[in-house]
Formats: structure tokens, C-alpha cells, sequence
């Protein structure tokens, strides 16, 4: 009996080791790794990324880097001006340390930044890459060939090797494509892939039915999808297309979490009299968010290292938000919603989804 139990003890000790070793083993796979960070896994690609990542947008980085916006919007900012390339590196530098380790670039000045952002240690995140400008929403990058040659130019003007995500940007309403063009949209993630130029593939679209029918059709291409999700965001009890990404295990990023900055008092300065309540804000949403089990991770846009611990403090938060937080979220949630700009007029579309 003595030496009986001396056994089962030695076996539970190395049954614990050998748990240990995994789960260590698990973690070195992990990108950026933090312990204080949650880790969801991407759908069927079979690698994990941070519960919130870094969008490619910095839509009020004007606010850090005074001047920097010499074309027309945020899209028109001076990629060279040294402000902003240390701004933008700075943002990736304190992701990497809190343990968010996937950018979704999908603009062609979003994938030249943040590539020279990650110069030196692209190994550190995981990289979504989507050249909006000339993939699907123009006519002439409807086919294997015109795609294949955006992912191409791509690569040479952004220096780059590789992309752990090519995730096409489709026309909003995505139904509007032919069965055809779509063919032609998954030929090319599908030989992409094959070619080892990406490791897994995916869409944007902001149509739901068209994304359920996509990935219904092409469920080994469709690894990864983004498609908004807000605080507002409600998932119906049936029929809802977050039913079909868990039955095809599909990873989904959202996008436009705090409605586009539409959920904000104030104007995103450090100095903002509205920044301590807008930081709340930007929490509760997030967990309010990560309360659906079908998503891997929503993607802000971040200007400011402050902003990317705030979004780090969130996710250390409890996921459920208590009676008074529901309703002052919901209430800001309504006023957000009022004062949408008329170009984000559709976001009301994914209240219930």
C-alpha cells in the first residue's frame, strides 16, 4: 500500500509536470506573450491572438501629432513625418509589451506604417494585410490575377515576405458581387496560401447574409472574417450569422467598437476634460464586447500609448458589466448613436444581428 501510493503520488507529480510543460509550451507559441493578457484562438487557423488587437486606423492621431494630416481625412496623413512614424511605433512598442499581438492594416498606407513599424521584429505580432484600393471594391481587382497582383505590390512596397492574414476588403454590401467574382476572390486567397505568400485567409464585408452564404460555400477559405460590432450590438437568438462562424469555427475581428468615436464626449486629447469618462467608456465597451463567445477580438484604433493600456485594463476587467454600468453605456451607446456622422449612418443596421 506504502508503495502503492508512493507511485500514484509520483505519477500525479509527473502528470503535473508534464501539464506545466505544455501549458509553457503553449504560451512560447503565443506572439508577445503576457501573462496579464487573455488569449482567444483565431477560428480554425490554429494560432491565438490578444481578446483586443490594434486596428489599422488612426483617425485622430492628428490630436498627438499636430499638422500631420495634409490630404483630405486621416487617410491623407504624411506617412514620413517623423512624428508620426515614432507615434506609430511607439503605439506597436506598447502593444507588444502589454501582449496584443495582431495589427489588421487594410489600406494601403495602414500596411506601408505599420510594416515599417514592426521593422526589426516581425515576429513579435501577427500581421492582417488588406489593400482596400485595389481589391474588390473597384471593378478591375475582381479576378485571381488582378488580386494576386495587389498582394504582389504589396509585398514590394511595403517590404515585406509574408502576411498572416490576407483578408480581402469587399464592397459593403457584398451580395452585389457576382457568384463569379467571388470564384475569383477565393482562387486567389486560395493560391495565395498555397504559394506561402499568407498563412490564413478571410473577407470584410458588412452584409451578413452574404457573409453566412460565404462561408457556408467556402468554409476552408473563409478562415477569418471583420464585420462591425458595437456595444450596442445585440445577436439574435436564431439565424444570427455569429451562430454560423461557431458551427464553422471562423475567427472575427470587429471593427468600429466605439462606433466609429461616435461613443466619446470628448476629442481623444490627452488633455480633454472628457478623457477620464471616455476611458471608462472605451472599457466597458470592450468587455461588453468580448461578452459574445463568437468573437476572437474587437480592433480599435489607438493613438496613444495611453489608449493601449487603457484597452489592456479592460480586458483585465470582469466581463460582465454590473446595473449601473449597463444603463450610463447604454445611455452613451444612444447618444452615439444620435449623433452619428451621415456616413455612419448604417452602423444602426448591426444593433441586432
Amino acid at each position: 500500500m506504502r508503495d502503492g501510493a508512493a507511485a500514484a503520488a509520483g505519477l500525479a507529480v509527473g502528470l503535473g509536470a508534464a501539464d506545466s510543460a505544455q501549458a509553457s509550451m503553449a504560451k512560447n507559441k503565443i506572439r508577445s506573450y503576457n501573462p496579464e493578457m487573455e488569449y482567444r484562438p483565431l477560428g480554425k487557423t490554429g494560432i491565438s491572438v490578444s481578446a483586443v488587437c490594434l486596428g489599422g486606423h488612426w483617425k485622430r492621431v492628428d490630436k498627438m501629432v499636430p499638422g500631420v494630416f495634409v490630404g483630405k481625412g486621416w487617410l491623407g496623413a504624411d506617412l514620413d513625418m517623423e512624428g508620426f512614424v515614432k507615434n506609430r511605433r511607439d503605439v506597436v512598442t506598447r502593444c507588444i509589451e502589454k501582449g496584443i499581438n495582431y495589427i489588421d492594416a487594410c489600406t494601403w498606407q495602414e500596411v506601408v506604417t505599420y510594416s515599417r513599424a514592426l521593422k526589426g521584429r516581425r515576429d513579435k505580432m501577427y500581421l492582417g494585410f488588406s489593400w482596400y484600393q485595389e481589391e474588390m471594391r473597384k471593378p478591375s481587382f475582381r479576378t485571381s490575377k488582378a488580386l494576386l497582383g495587389t498582394l504582389d505590390k504589396g509585398f514590394r512596397e511595403a517590404k515585406l515576405e509574408y502576411v498572416d492574414v490576407w483578408r480581402i476588403t469587399m464592397l459593403s454590401q457584398s451580395g452585389r458581387h457576382t457568384e463569379a467574382e467571388v470564384d475569383e476572390m477565393m482562387d486567389a486567397l486560395e493560391k495565395a496560401r498555397k504559394q506561402g505568400k499568407v498563412r490564413f485567409t478571410g473577407l470584410s464585408s458588412h452584409d451578413r447574409t452574404h457573409i453566412k452564404w460565404m462561408i457556408e460555400k467556402y468554409p476552408e477559405t473563409v478562415q477569418v472574417v471583420c464585420t462591425p460590432y458595437t456595444a450596442k450590438t445585440k445577436e439574435l437568438p436564431k439565424d444570427s450569422v455569429f451562430e454560423t462562424m461557431r458551427k464553422y469555427n471562423v475567427g472575427f475581428f470587429g471593427i468600429k467598437p466605439f462606433a466609429s468615436n461616435s461613443l466619446f464626449k470628448g476629442d481623444s486629447s490627452p488633455d480633454s476634460p472628457a478623457a477620464e469618462q471616455d476611458d471608462k467608456l472605451a472599457r466597458m465597451a470592450i468587455r461588453y464586447i468580448l461578452g459574445n463567445p463568437a468573437m476572437t477580438a474587437p480592433i480599435p484604433g489607438m493613438i496613444n500609448t495611453h489608449q493601449v493600456d487603457n484597452m489592456a485594463q479592460a480586458v483585465k476587467e470582469r466581463r460582465e458589466l454590473d446595473k449601473a454600468e449597463a444603463r450610463e453605456l447604454e445611455a452613451a451607446m444612444d447618444e452615439a448613436w444620435a449623433k452619428l456622422p451621415a456616413n455612419y449612418q448604417w452602423l444602426k443596421n448591426w444593433e441586432y444581428v
